[in-house]
């Protein structure tokens, strides 16, 4: 069982999480840049209807700054919400990558085959981040079809990528932070909680900041601070996404130096790392 192989038949397991994802976002974009001009044209309308609904469910998609222009448009209508849906999708995915079927007891016999434990681990990665990157070409791939014609004309297929690769580095800082915690806790299901719950706090505090100033700094700790989102087709903030991507990289890297050298359990769940029962022991003891 070689590399390719074992990428091959990884990535064919991902075929119908690709189609359907990819499908979904294809047709949303599609439908949303349609909507560009009627949305722009009846700005009076829009603009009154959103004044009824209470700034905090306003805050949850970005806010109105720049409704009506292509950057806040495209942020308001489709990145605001679909990064955070997208991050919930690679930490299932980065969670699952090995712990799925190791609690299924299949990884062991896996792994008794003459292969590396570093080969195994590489050909699913790599399977993981083609996947996100089909379902992220989907998504702009629905920009492109459906600007032509509308008031988005302007916007280059260029100009649409620029978001999708901040997106995407985005989820593999997310699938890297749980693929590291499904190597060091017992369960694939606490992995994914943890991470999930650190991009729900993320969230919830880039929408308190567009309500009280005072969390800027707070706010900043928060990895979705360094998404511009539909802004990004402006122009990408160079340093922010290299400092996304190289902590998820650090993530996947000692995610791969755990993995390595740490018994495979045969099925179910594990028990909490030695190093993490220090209380356990003095208790034992």
């Amino acid at each position: 069982m070689c590399f390719l192989t074992i990428y091959r038949y990884s990535l064919r397991g991902r075929l119908v999480q690709i189609i359907g994802w990819g499908a979904s976002l294809l047709v949303l974009a599609f439908y949303l840049v349609l909507l560009h001009d009627a949305f722009v044209s009846q700005q009076a309308q829009f603009m009154g209807l959103m004044s009824a609904y209470p700034p905090e469910m306003m805050a949850a998609f970005g806010g109105t700054k720049d409704l009506f222009i292509n950057t806040g448009f495209l942020n308001f209508t489709y990145f605001s919400y679909v990064t955070v849906i997208l991050g919930f999708m690679a930490i299932g995915a980065g969670s699952g990558l090995l712990a799925a079927d190791e609690e299924r007891g299949l990884l062991d016999l896996l792994a008794a085959y003459p292969v590396s434990r570093l080969t195994l681990f590489m050909a699913r990665l790599l399977a993981m981040v083609c996947s996100m990157a089909l379902i992220l070409l989907l998504s702009w791939l629905g920009f492109v079809l459906g600007s032509p014609g509308t008031g988005l004309k302007d916007v280059s297929a260029l100009d649409y990528a620029l978001p999708h690769l901040e997106l995407l580095v985005f989820m593999l800082f997310f699938a890297g932070l749980a693929l590291l915690l499904s190597q060091i806790l017992p369960s694939r299901g606490l992995a994914t909680a943890l991470a999930a719950a650190l991009l729900l706090g993320s969230y919830l505090l880039k929408v308190l900041v567009e309500l009280d100033d005072n969390l800027v700094d707070l706010e900043r700790l928060s990895p979705l601070h360094y998404i511009k989102g539909g802004y990004a087709i402006e122009g990408l903030n160079a340093s922010w996404v290299l400092g996304l991507l190289g902590c998820g990289l650090v993530f996947t890297a000692l995610a791969a130096w755990r993995f390595e050298r740490r018994d495979i359990r045969i099925s179910g769940e594990g028990n909490w790392p030695a190093w993490m029962q220090v209380g356990k022991r003095k208790t034992n003891q």
